[in-house]
């Protein structure tokens, strides 16, 4: 009966029972691939056994057969979360057939499918596998900065080849050389075993066998040869290839990365050491390749080369394994299909010298491993020799030239072998291995030999430099199976008998009840057969356990039906008849699939079932109590201490959550000698479960009526002597009860029982409690816990005899340590029993006092901590150590200035390791103590979840850290230190980057992703996608944007009435042509505002030119009319419309060279637009992705305006790269590139002009002078030869200038080596004209013979050659302010010369001039007139002239012409020089002349001037507005542009309407976002594009090739400044502060602006910053931030008024101050008090929470309105000073006070936070902190403070506190307590408050001083200076010290 007892007295409950089943079985009945199996099933057996692979399990579960049941296989593990993280659920593999499901499922949430697979042959095996790719093979940096990234995989094996998924969707498919017997997962990647056959074994003798372990590090990476490197002779090492047959792989592990191998023959297992190759071990293999080697060498390296990679071809054995291969796969990139092996990446060697292999060699067996020779040197790892065959020949060197060597990548070093039994077991191979660990850390080797009923555990450990793992001796445990535990570092062991039992190590913990399973019988003999091999080798875990469990295991279940914790029956049958139903009924066959805490149970009715194992505490506070007695105990100790309260907490009936503390208290005490039941407290713990045998009868006896023992235990508990010291009690005037004590409490004295488990560790024990219990008082959400540990705590000081330790208990809880307790003596023999170690102390720890002293500058010693246990009391000690005392080697790994660590000495390694981890190392950007405090906590871990929890005392300086680092944080910083402190707006902005892709991004705010909701006429004229919340924040008074979206993206040209027929033709002409112009404009747009979806073709809008007519609207078009059209009139407008479409898209935007061909249109008719597109992603830099194949493609077609386009658009991507390939590709294109002796090709007149162009681009600013020189020659290119160049040569001749220009920009006359070639003089030829200069060059020749056309003679051309050598010069001398060129270029000022230069010429000379004398240029209309002659000056025209005056030596037509073209010259060069500045005053100037020109239109003298150049002159006009004013949608100049817009007939025509709606386009550039640069690129760019010669027509490229009106993209640079909630990811408001740097106009200037807004270039500013209560400095132009008071997002504060108004409140200045109490008492007045008052200042909602509960008025407030006047104070503070953190503390500080003179300081830990507060603002680090930066404070401000929550206030109200308390008796009190004796009761928790705050030595330091025999003050002074202790409290205490008053006196 006594052995019944016992089993049952160590029995642990199991967690509850759930029947299993694979989660992945029912999902393959319902895959799609089931049918396959259906149909099978239904075809003759023969046939389905035949067949290749089963689709799944078909139908309900009774239809499938024991066959199938084996088909299915299956695997869990835990689940790990996206970023890495474990969580509490299971994912499972499961295999059936061809398909493989991966699901999720817990017991808490329903089980869901993750990903399904199907594969093309039966699957052999599968798995999870992460691969390490380092940074140069991945696509992608890594943002961490470390070298290699982890890639987790799904792998899956099949019998030719491996498929390998990744988690980030990428798909691999690996073929395989060779049938795979198994593949396991490893640290690297995968191993692979090799299937072996018997005609192998053995080998021929002069042979080696193929290698039989591979390795693959990556998918697509090659299988190589693992090799195992041995000791040798004399010290040499030999490096072989691991090709022993006999070794099979039966275990391998990732961490520690072991390897463990079965040797068929000697009939043992090995443990080998996993790791990469070194470079001289992969020499050593691969001899030959570096120092030729011996022949041997050469023959097994080239032969298992060749043997592998003719495998790969197709000799696998038993035929080749691609023969069924589906070619489907051919098209993964890892090139598995074997016909296309030669275009793989991974096996291209493989495949080469598969290609090299003579006819002869390609046999298709296995045996062809005798074509190799195979040198014998190579030994079997298991049994290594260093003979050597001398006549190991290879007859197959002939390979050795075409032979690449596999380098091996993976090595196996020898660790451990088994030691050989005395009697051999054959088939002892371990079917089950897995690593466990004990309950204190040690690791384990455990391998279940099922044939000998045995479990093998080896214990292993790594050696002190961590290089090796050194293993022990075996340890035998009988087993029938068993299963690792890993949740609580225990196993499960199925013993022989059928019971249950879990190890913690090889030590019994004890057997597992299992509540809904009969358990096996106890009293019958086991029906397995015992196992040979006895438990002898190590002591059975009950012999030494039995004696130290005490009076634990004498409690038994004297119930005979076990009571669950949910008190459910398990049964109604007895207990006995349980037992004995195995006979009959089920029982556990084997355990499988382990997982955390999770096993199951396979049963012997073939179900199965999974429990789980309790953990081994769930209380938080028990658990760190065990884990700091664990780590301070010897390790067999430790075992044995956790084995037994395990076996106590987790019985059958054990105790619940409530009362686990009180059970492990009981426990602790039991197994220190205590005798819970006769001590007083432990006696009267509420507890569930049997602990002692007095208690367990007692809670067994049923009583149905109380007793006086009831009673008296009630009014002995904690809960009625806390209740009596509560306020209510006194309230109540409830009189204290009276307790009689119990006649065995006091009568005699308690010993303690010396004999047991931790008699003599209490002292170290106790220690570390005290440690646990300093580390919970910096978790202000433990004070439960805190109360509970500290009983504990007092009763082990008191029976240790440690008065300093029960003082200090006092002081922290003077209500609950009272002075009557019971003691327990420990006898002097005892106690030499106890080991004390030495880090105890006499003076308790005090981590507040630790603090204190450092605040207050005093010395301090190091403070002890346990490493993994006191984390949180290491942080606080160093932050103090590194802030306060600015020491930064306190967190530079030299913590032992500060901390001194607490061990047993056996866990060295995990400290050095606790010690790497906290260690940093500090940036050199990092200057103040506030940034590497910050950075050091991050380093950490430290998060903001863990600063809410600290005491607000203690968390003060990090808070105050963290305040002085949010103002200018470092741009560098990562996400979680922005997080830290407060600003989320920096982390996401880090996260995102600066202008990021994807609809989800915050960039998508700039991008203006969000789609509009529009209907369907609005999807297709290419507007839909603007971002309207960010253009309703710029624009939101008006409809401005509405208005421009009418003008540009029209659809239909308009509605008629028809009075005749012609009538309607020429204005529906008139129409069409202006909606042809519109593409352009829109084009400007929509300027990057458009990610498309790389699965999509962009849509391009129709361009419709069709109207409707009445009455019946029907749709006509310029066809229906008798008016002749051209048939190409609408190609250009395509190509513009199609460019518009492009330009959609963001440079950011992932698009790749299939995606464009992708876009190609199936119909010719688009092909213009297709043209468009492809030069709009030139434009935008996307170009550069398309394949250069496919530009060849497109040239070739000879399509001209996609060869327009297409080079145009290469030429922009490579702007100024002087790419060779884009060279290339535009000579070809630009006759006068190409050789004299080449064949001249066709290439169509725009062509060419759109490649000289082109060559300008690429070689932007390079001064390059082959270039130059062709370039110079062909602005003066003559017609000719013959009939060539002949027509448009003006267009061809700009393009030449331009392009020279660009090569040249503004090189002025620094063009070095081209002196020869006098180019501004031949420039200025070529403008004034002149004799031609003789041809030189190699192409003299061909413009020997005429043109056959045009007769030009020997003088230049100059209406052909002079716009562009005009601009030419301005471009080349652009910025250079040379005066010289720029008189060149000065307007005649005689009549006679200016009759030989056209007016627009004029224009042209005068722009150029402007543009070299940039610094000239001002914003005024004197400047403007400066440039015009004297002459015409003289003779203006008014406007207002009603008769023209007449002369006969003036031509007052010439003159009017050339003043408007020289105003119109001089306006446009007043627009590229303040270009996207929106300059006021150049505004202004330029409106004056546009309202002048549009009045000239309808005077009198216009026809003088001329309608044609008037509307010229006026567009011209128009654009150098919007160019001043781009991106802003000024409202004046989009007046201009409406007006302009509804111009239709007269002289308007294509040019006209495309110059206006250019110029509108211009206006809102980006929709606001974008705006003009000046910089020289820029303005080349804006030359081209807004040359001032428009077409006539949409097909006239005469003068200007259309096409270059879209380079201003070039000169768009993004400058809007969008402010983004980080909260809700909206744009709103807020006002900045803009920095502009000096110049020579103007000196460093500051402007305020309210953003969202443009702000000007770059170059001219200093800084940018947010102005709110924390001056920010912006980095990006998507500026993130959180929204601070007064900055509202656009729904919430659409006009902007509650923003500016809540700003100017922030505001400090004195002039507001006024206002800002005005303010406060209509928002925080609690009178007036609305919670919605504060929106204005936040969108908090936790602040809008406290508003409403705590600062909304009621009726008949009374003492309320007190606490409402401070709450609403409070929150007016930290939402108008940004600090809303700040608000608990300044509660908790003004509950303490209120607490404090109501004198309920039951505890006096808000005291001590008091104390720290105080302490930390009058500390010497903080004042001079604030002298440095006095704006920067965390505390209130005093303005609107409450007077009672001042720091100034708070140190004379504490005083006069304490002195009111104190008045009464305090004296007395004091003096009781100063000389030992027991206060009186009703003082103590005052006294203990004053005796904290004044800091007051324990009555035993006092003693210790010396002050007794003191006779005056100055000696008692000088005697407690050495006790540093305060002035104040020494001249409270010196009276009572001295005994009386005349003492005082120095």
């Amino acid at each position: 009966m006594s052995d019944h007892c016992d089993e049952r007295a160590t029995m642990i409950a199991a967690g509850d029972l759930q029947e299993f089943a694979p989660r992945g079985r029912e999902q393959s009945r319902r895959h799609p691939s089931a049918l396959s199996l259906q149909l099978r099933r239904l075809q003759p057996a023969p046939e389905l056994c035949s067949s290749d692979g089963a689709a799944g399990l078909v139908g309900s579960l009774r239809e499938v057969t024991i066959h199938d049941r084996q088909r299915e296989s299956w695997q869990l593990r835990k689940g790990i979360s996206d970023v890495g993280e474990e969580v509490d659920y299971d994912e499972e593999l499961y295999v059936a057939s061809n398909v493989v499901i991966w699901s999720k499922g817990s017991r808490s949430q329903a089980s869901t499918v993750y990903k399904a697979f199907t594969v093309d042959s039966p699957v052999l095996q599968a798995l999870w596998c992460d691969f390490t790719v380092f940074q140069e093979k991945s696509e992608k940096a890594d943002v961490s900065g470390n070298d290699e990234i982890v890639e987790k995989c799904i792998c899956i094996l099949q019998n030719s080849c491996i498929n390998v998924h990744s988690m980030e969707g990428k798909d691999y498919i690996a073929a395989l050389p060779f049938q795979v017997a198994n593949v396991w997962p490893t640290k690297y990647g995968l191993l692979f075993e090799r299937s072996s056959f018997s005609h192998e074994v053995p080998p021929s003798p002069p042979r080696e066998p193929l290698p039989t372990m591979f390795s693959m590090l990556h998918p697509l990476d090659e299988i190589t040869p693992l090799v195992w490197k041995s000791g040798g002779v004399l010290g040499s090492s030999r490096v072989q290839y691991v090709a022993d047959h006999t070794l099979r792989i039966v275990f391998l592990s990732a961490d520690p990365s072991i390897v463990m191998t079965y040797d068929t023959v000697q009939s043992l297992h090995t443990v080998w050491a996993l790791r990469r190759v070194k470079p001289e071990e992969q020499s050593l293999v691969l001899k030959f390749s570096e120092q030729g080697g011996t022949p041997q060498h050469m023959a097994t390296s080239s032969s298992l080369t060749a043997h592998l990679r003719s495998l790969s071809k197709g000799d696998s054995p038993g035929g080749s394994p691609f023969q069924n291969y589906s070619s489907i796969h051919s098209q993964s990139r890892s090139g598995s299909s074997p016909n296309l092996q030669s275009r793989s990446p991974t096996i291209s060697n493989m495949a080469a010298l598969s290609r090299s292999h003579s006819p002869a060699l390609g046999v298709h067996s296995f045996s062809g491993v005798q074509r190799f020779n195979f040198s014998s040197s190579a030994q079997s790892p298991r049994r290594p020799s260093i003979t050597h065959s001398p006549n190991s020949i290879s007859v197959d060197s002939f390979l050795m030239p075409e032979t690449e060597p596999i380098v091996p990548e993976l090595c196996i070093d020898h660790l451990w072998t088994e030691t050989v039994p005395s009697m051999r077991e054959k088939n002892s191979q371990a079917s089950k291995v897995f690593i466990s660990t004990d309950l204190c850390g040690q690791k384990f080797l455990c391998f279940l030999v099922e044939s000998q009923l045995q479990l093998r555990c080896v214990k292993f450990q790594e050696s002190n430099d961590k290089s090796q793992l050194i293993f022990g001796s075996i340890t035998n445990i009988p087993a029938k199976d068993a299963a690792p535990v890993e949740g609580i570092d225990t196993l499960l062991v199925l013993e022989g008998s059928g019971n249950l039992v879990l190890y913690s190590g090889v030590v019994r913990v004890g057997k597992v009840f299992i509540p809904g399973l009969p358990a096996p019988s106890l009293t019958m003999s086991n029906p397995m057969p015992r196992p040979s091999t006895p438990l002898d080798s190590v002591s059975t875990p009950s012999k030494p356990l039995n004696k130290h469990l005490g009076p634990l295991e004498e409690s038994v279940l004297l119930s005979p039906v076990p009571e669950l914790r949910d008190s459910s029956k398990l049964h109604d049958s007895p207990y006995v008849e349980d037992c004995t139903f195995q006979q009959l009924g089920t029982f556990i066959q084997a355990l499988r699939d382990p997982v955390h805490n999770r096993v199951t149970l396979e049963l012997s009715n073939n179900t199965m079932v999974r429990i789980s194992i309790p953990e081994i505490a769930t209380s938080e506070l028990v658990k760190r109590c065990l884990q700091g007695v664990k780590a301070i105990l010897p390790k067999e100790t430790a075992v044995q201490m956790l084995v037994k309260w395990y076996n106590a907490y987790n019985a059958p009936g054990g105790p619940s959550y409530h009362s686990e503390w009180n059970l492990f208290v009981t426990c602790l005490m039991n197994m220190m000698g205590y005798n819970t039941e006769r001590l007083c407290w432990t006696r009267n713990l509420d507890f569930e479960g049997s602990l002692s045998p007095v208690i367990a009868p007692k809670k067994a006896r049923p009583s149905e009526t109380g007793s006086d023992e009831d009673w008296e235990y009630l009014l002995s508990s904690d809960y009625h002597r806390n209740f009596e010291s509560h306020p209510i009690a006194k309230a109540l005037r409830l009189d204290p009860l009276e307790v009689s004590a119990s006649k065995d409490d006091f009568s005699q004295s308690l010993s303690l029982d010396s004999s047991t488990l931790l008699f003599s560790h209490i002292p170290a024990i106790f220690f570390v409690l005290h440690l646990i219990y300093e580390e919970l008082k910096l978790n202000s959400l433990v004070g439960e816990g805190l109360r509970s540990l500290v009983v504990l705590l007092v009763q082990l000081a008191r029976d240790l005899k440690l008065e300093a330790y029960v003082d200090y208990y006092y002081r922290d809880y003077p209500a609950l340590v009272k002075t009557s307790r019971q003691t327990c003596i420990i006898d002097q023999v005892q106690t030499g029993f106890m080991l004390h170690p030495s880090f105890f102390s006499a003076e308790p720890p005090s981590i507040f006092q630790w603090m204190s002293s450092c605040l207050k500058g005093e010395g301090v010693q190091p403070y002890p901590y346990l490493p993994g246990i006191c984390e949180r009391s290491k942080l606080v000690i160093l932050s103090v150590a590194l802030y306060i005392l600015g020491d930064e080697s306190a967190v530079l790994n030299e913590t032992s200035h500060y901390l001194y660590k607490i061990t047993s000495g056996q866990r060295k390694q995990q400290m050095e390791q606790d010690d790497n981890r906290c260690s940093f190392k500090s940036s050199t950007s990092v200057s103040s103590l506030a940034e590497k405090l910050v950075l050091w906590m991050t380093s950490v871990g430290f998060t903001l979840r863990d600063l809410e929890s600290l005491p607000f005392g203690v968390a003060l300086p990090i808070r105050d850290a963290i305040y002085q680092c949010r103002e200018q944080p470092a741009s560098d910083w990562p996400e979680a230190i922005c997080l830290l402190i407060g600003r989320q707006d920096l982390s996401k902005q880090a996260w995102e980057g600066s202008l990021q892709k994807g609809k989800s991004s915050v960039g998508s705010v700039l991008s203006s992703d969000i789609p509009s909701a529009a209907n369907s006429e609005e999807d297709e004229d290419g507007m839909n996608d603007m971002n309207e919340e960010v253009m309703s924040l710029i624009w939101s008074e008006d409809l401005r944007v509405q208005e421009c979206l009418l003008f540009v993206g029209c659809l239909y040209v308009g509605k008629f009435s028809i009075w005749f027929w012609i009538q309607f033709s020429t204005r529906l002409l008139q129409l069409c042509q202006r909606t042809m112009a519109l593409p352009v404009g829109r084009g400007m747009f929509t300027l990057f505002s458009y990610h498309p979806v790389p699965t999509e073709q962009l849509p391009i809008p129709k361009l419709n030119l069709t109207g409707r007519a009445p009455p019946r609207n029907t749709t006509v078009d310029l066809n229906s009319g008798n008016i002749d059209v051209p048939p190409n009139m609408a190609c250009w407008a395509s190509f513009h419309n199609g460019v518009a479409a492009g330009l959609k898209i963001a440079p950011a935007s992932q698009i790749d060279s299939a995606w464009i061909v992708y876009n190609k249109p199936k119909i010719a008719e688009l092909a213009n637009e297709y043209a468009g597109f492809l030069m709009a992603l030139g434009l935008n830099g996307h170009l550069t992705k398309l394949a250069t194949l496919n530009i060849h493609d497109y040239l070739t077609k000879g399509h001209e305006m996609t060869s327009i386009g297409l080079l145009l658009g290469v030429s922009a991507a490579k702007l100024g790269t002087m790419d060779m390939a884009i060279t290339r590709l535009l000579s070809i294109h630009v006759p006068a590139l190409l050789p004299p002796t080449s064949t001249e090709l066709d290439v169509p007149h725009n062509v060419q002009v759109a490649a000289v162009v082109g060559i300008g681009l690429v070689y932007q600013g390079t001064a390059h002078r082959h270039t130059a020189e062709v370039l110079l020659a062909e602005i003066g290119r003559p017609p000719g030869p013959e009939m060539e160049y002949c027509m448009d040569r003006e267009s061809y001749s700009l393009a030449a200038g331009l392009a020279l220009g660009m090569v040249c920009l503004g090189h002025g006359s620094n063009l070095i080596g081209m002196s020869d070639l006098n180019v501004p003089e031949q420039l200025y030829q070529y403008m004034v004209g002149g004799h031609r200069r003789f041809q030189a060059g190699m192409h003299r020749e061909k413009h020997k013979s005429p043109s056959y056309q045009i007769k030009e003679g020997d003088t230049i051309n100059v209406d052909v050659t002079c716009p562009g050598a005009t601009l030419a010069l301005a471009m080349i001398y652009l910025k250079t302010n040379n005066r010289s060129i720029a008189d060149w270029l000065k307007a005649p000022d005689t009549m006679y010369l200016l009759d030989f230069v056209k007016p627009e010429f004029l224009m042209l000379r005068t722009l150029a001039r402007c543009l070299i004398l940039w610094d000239d240029i001002l914003p005024n209309s004197k400047w403007v007139n400066s440039n015009v002659p004297q002459i015409i000056r003289e003779n203006i025209i008014s406007l207002h002239a009603t008769e023209l005056p007449s002369s006969e030596d003036l031509s007052l037509e010439t003159l009017a012409q050339a003043h408007v073209y020289i105003i119109a010259g001089a306006c446009l060069s007043l627009g590229f020089r303040f270009a996207g500045s929106e300059n006021l005053a150049a505004f202004q100037c330029l409106y004056k002349y546009a309202t002048d020109f549009l009045k000239c239109l309808s005077a009198p003298t216009a026809s003088i001037t001329g309608h044609y150049n008037l509307e010229t002159c006026l567009s011209v006009l128009l654009l150098a507005l919007a160019m001043v004013m781009a991106g802003s949608g000024n409202l004046k100049v989009l007046q201009l542009c409406r007006f302009m817009h509804k111009k239709t007939g007269g002289e308007m025509n294509y040019g006209f309407h495309l110059a206006h709606h250019m110029a509108l386009g211009l206006l809102f550039l980006g929709g606001g976002r974008y705006s003009l640069s000046t910089s020289n690129s820029s303005i080349a760019a804006l030359l081209c594009a807004l040359y001032p010669h428009f077409p006539v027509h949409s097909t006239d490229n005469r003068y200007h090739l259309q096409a270059l009106r879209h380079l201003y993209v070039l000169a768009a640079e993004p400058r809007l400044l969008t402010p983004v909630d980080v909260d809700t990811n909206t744009p709103c408001y807020a006002l900045i502060e803009v920095t502009y740097k000096g110049t020579q106009w103007y000196g460093e200037a500051t402007e305020e602006l309210m953003a969202p807004t443009l702000l000007p270039e770059l170059h001219l500013l200093k800084q940018v910053e947010e102005i709110s209560g924390e001056r920010k400095k912006l980095k990006s132009w998507v500026s993130l931030i959180e929204l601070r008071a007064g900055q509202l997002s656009y729904k919430e504060d659409p006009m902007g008024w509650r923003s500016l108004l809540a700003q100017t409140v922030t505001h400090r200045n004195s002039e507001v101050r006024a206002f800002k109490v005005l303010l406060l008492g209509m928002c925080f007045n609690p009178f007036f008090f609305q919670p919605e008052a504060i929106s204005a200042f936040t969108s908090n909602p936790a602040l809008f929470s406290f508003a409403d509960y705590f600062c909304k008025p009621t009726v008949n407030m009374g003492q309320k309105q007190e606490i409402l006047d401070l709450f609403s104070s409070i929150l007016y503070e930290c939402v108008t000073q940004e600090n809303p953190e700040m608000l608990p503390t300044y509660i908790a500080i003004d509950q303490a006070v209120r607490r404090l003179e109501r004198q309920e300081m039951s505890e006096t830990f808000e005291l001590w936070q008091m104390k720290l507060v105080l302490e930390f603002f009058s500390s010497r680090s903080h004042q001079e902190r604030m002298s440095r930066n006095p704006t920067r404070r965390l505390f209130m401000n005093s303005e609107f403070l409450p007077w009672d929550l001042s720091v100034e206030i708070l140190l004379p109200k504490c005083q006069q506190s304490y002195s009111l308390c104190l008045a009464a008796g305090g004296d007395v009190s004091l003096h009781s307590y100063l000389s030992g004796q027991a206060p009186e009761e009703s003082q103590l928790s005052m006294l203990a408050c004053f005796l904290i705050y004044h800091s007051v030595p324990t009555p035993g330091q006092l003693a210790a001083g010396g002050l007794e025999g003191s006779r005056n003050f100055s000696e008692l002074l000088l005697k407690l200076r050495r006790l540093h202790v305060p002035v104040r409290a020494l001249l409270r205490l010196a009276p009572l010290l001295l005994g009386n008053s005349q003492a005082m006196v120095l």
